[in-house]
């Protein structure tokens, strides 16, 4: 299987470079679970879709301001993307960007009193020393949304909230589970009306999935790392749904890899861990139904993922449906909700 089996032309007119004034107001383009029928939709009819029964899963992470811009000592600009903590007070990984690669004891000044000092670097990745009164303070306060390379335009206060699920709750992603962002507190109290119920889980969002796949066959990528936590709340009610012959439901491509890398003969397990599952054409889902999903990049694993789920050709024919009704593309635009194919 190659990567340009998932390639498509898109127009630049069609990518999202900023939100919809209501969460809401987004489209959704529904498919099928057997034919390449679609329905062209609104996310606020979402309720619509729901079975009574359904659980559907959220990913809880929060969107930290990571991308710092700075100067060294001799006046030249860098940028900084915080990536995680590590094990040791205020020293992260990170990707460094400047003129020249970033040395060991280089220092970096963000604001007056809020500076860095980088540890190590190997590769692209360097280990910063953060040096501020209150660290976290001064990350909330001077940092930037990191913002998706296609969205070419700086990072706005709007972003700051609009780049952000309504329901985050742990701080530590570097991008958004974007799927979430069309939900609003109303739009869910309407899906649990029509018998939905809600449960959590956190995958912290690496920037690896804006990263391009570099090889011409599939089965020769390897995916990023991130971490998860699956609440063992979250897992009794995944896994009583699975046995009473209820649907689970992922809300975006990060709930669905942490449900399916948490899982084992079918059932998911409580607790936390890491996983680069990589899910392609020709995966076996374990516990996810259906998915709640923005429209991807071209060659992208997201793509991927979406295909192993629903079936190539169904997903490029949906998305050549998007492209001629103007649906809008990326983390800012429209949804699709994905049930699973009979043959997945």
């Amino acid at each position: 299987m190659q990567v340009s089996d998932f390639d498509f032309e898109l127009p630049e007119r069609l990518i999202a470079k900023k939100p919809l004034e209501q969460r809401d107001a987004s489209r959704l383009l529904c498919l099928s679970d057997s034919d390449d029928a679609f329905v062209d939709g609104l996310i606020r009819d979402l309720s619509r879709y729901v079975q009574p029964g359904d659980v559907w899963v959220l990913n809880d992470t929060k969107v930290i301001p990571a991308r710092l811009v700075g100067r060294k000592k001799s006046g030249g600009k860098v940028e900084v993307l915080l990536l995680e903590p590590m094990d040791q007070p205020n020293v992260w990984l990170a990707w460094g960007k400047s003129n020249k690669p970033l040395k060991p004891d280089t220092e970096i000044e963000f604001a007056d009193g809020f500076y860095a000092k980088v540890i190590s670097r190997e590769g692209k990745n360097i280990e910063v020393l953060l040096l501020a009164e209150d660290v976290g303070h001064a990350i909330e306060n001077y940092g930037h949304m990191p913002l998706p390379p296609y969205i070419d335009r700086p990072d706005t206060e709007e972003d700051k909230a609009r780049y952000q699920t309504v329901f985050a709750r742990h701080a530590g992603a570097v991008a958004a589970p974007t799927a979430g962002l069309h939900l609003t507190d109303a739009l869910m109290h309407k899906m649990q009306i029509a018998g939905a119920s809600f449960a959590h889980v956190t995958l912290h969002v690496g920037p690896g999935t804006f990263q391009p796949v570099q090889v011409d066959d599939v089965n020769s990528h390897v995916m990023h790392e991130e971490a998860y936590i699956v609440p063992a709340e979250t897992a009794r009610m995944v896994n009583q749904a699975k046995a009473e012959g209820r649907r689970v439901i992922a809300v975006g491509t990060t709930s669905l890899r942490t449900l399916e890398a948490a899982s084992a003969d079918g059932e998911l397990q409580a607790g936390a861990g890491r996983t680069s599952i990589f899910i392609y054409p020709g995966y076996h889902f374990q516990i996810v139904d259906a998915l709640l999903t923005n429209f991807h990049l071209p060659k992208s694993t997201l793509i991927m993922l979406v295909a192993a789920l629903a079936g190539r050709e169904r997903v490029l024919n949906a998305y050549d449906f998007a492209r001629v009704h103007d649906y809008r593309f990326y983390s800012y635009g429209d949804a699709m909700f994905v049930p699973r194919s009979t043959n997945s």
